[in-house]
């Protein structure tokens, strides 16, 4: 009796990436959630949000946007159809782990697991739309792409990496820094939600609902987030230089503060210059490339070497520990 396989299983069996390929499939994910970010960011500040007025369609008659929508439509049509190429990109990462040799079952996981994130924040999109963007459902609706650049960012890591246990490569307190440090970058992340969600960008130029909030006083204290993760941001860099870590983790601390300090500029310069659309887009990058300096930061805390001929590699393990 011949055994059925499956399409990724028949895909396997006729390709093996090069570490090369595998490595670029898992990182098209990561460029791809932040295009998304960013060119949702666009959706909502051309005041575009509601140019498709319903979903899965664009109107209650047709798929695609109509010339009577305009150029809302259009933006709005153009950010949903990123999606598809979204999805591309996390299928071929899917496809390229998959056809590991051996198989990284670890890393197929978390190849799935963008997947359903993709699927949940699109439903979650069709809400936000249903909902005439409430503004907390817009915010989730942020955070869940977020979410889907935190897996795959931690997959592209993981690419490079084998499948043997975890080792540090710094002393525990530096370690419990740098998570100190993610936290307080999730924190601002969250935080810069309710700047959006309660500041003057609707996303439509009807009468949006907005967060419950003075806008200034959100700022503030997105500020003050802000300035603890520099606070942490350098402390990591004087920590890492003490315990005389690796290069590479040096770098990726000094990658962070670069970045950081930027970002803080474009931040102030929009709140000075009354939130002009073009930096808060700038600002929305600045985010992303941001939390991807933080991932890259603590997971270059440890590594994973590649496993010798022969010897065992624990891909279960590997996706509980990474």
């Amino acid at each position: 009796m011949v055994a059925v396989q499956t399409p990724l299983a028949s895909i396997a069996r006729r390709w093996t990436p090069s570490p090369k390929a595998l490595r670029r499939a898992a990182l098209a994910p990561v460029v791809m959630s932040v295009v998304i970010i960013v060119t949702g960011g666009a959706v909502r500040l051309t005041g575009s949000g509601l140019g498709c007025d319903t979903w899965p369609k664009c109107t209650d008659d047709s798929l695609f946007a109509t010339p009577e929508q305009g150029i809302h439509g259009a933006i709005e049509f153009g950010n949903r159809m990123l999606t598809y190429v979204l999805c591309a990109a996390v299928g071929w990462a899917i496809v390229a782990a998959r056809s590991t040799k051996p198989w990284r079952r670890g890393l197929t996981r978390l190849g799935w697991a963008q997947f359903w994130v993709v699927m949940s924040n699109a439903v979650l999109g069709g809400i936000t739309v249903w909902a005439g963007l409430n503004p907390w459902s817009v915010a989730g609706h942020f955070l869940a792409a977020n979410a889907l650049l935190t897996v795959a960012t931690v997959t592209w890591i993981r690419a490079g990496e084998g499948d043997t246990a975890p080792r540090p490569r710094v002393p525990r307190p530096v370690r419990r820094l740098s998570w100190a440090l993610t936290g307080a970058a999730g924190l601002l992340i969250a935080a810069g939600t309710t700047v959006t969600g309660s500041g003057r960008h609707a996303g439509d130029s009807s009468d949006v609902p907005r967060m419950p909030f003075d806008w200034v006083d959100a700022a503030h204290v997105h500020a003050a987030l802000a300035w603890l993760v520099c606070l942490l941001g350098v402390a990591m860099w004087l920590a890492l230089r003490i315990v005389d870590a690796p290069d590479d983790t040096r770098a990726r601390a000094r990658e962070l503060i670069g970045v950081l300090v930027a970002q803080g500029a474009i931040g102030y310069v929009q709140f000075f210059t009354d939130v002009p659309e073009l930096l808060v887009g700038a600002h929305m990058l600045g985010s992303s490339l941001m939390w991807i300096a933080v991932l890259r930061l603590a997971l270059s805390l440890r590594e994973r070497p590649v496993a010798a001929p022969g010897a065992p590699a624990a891909p279960d393990a590997a996706l509980t520990a990474a």
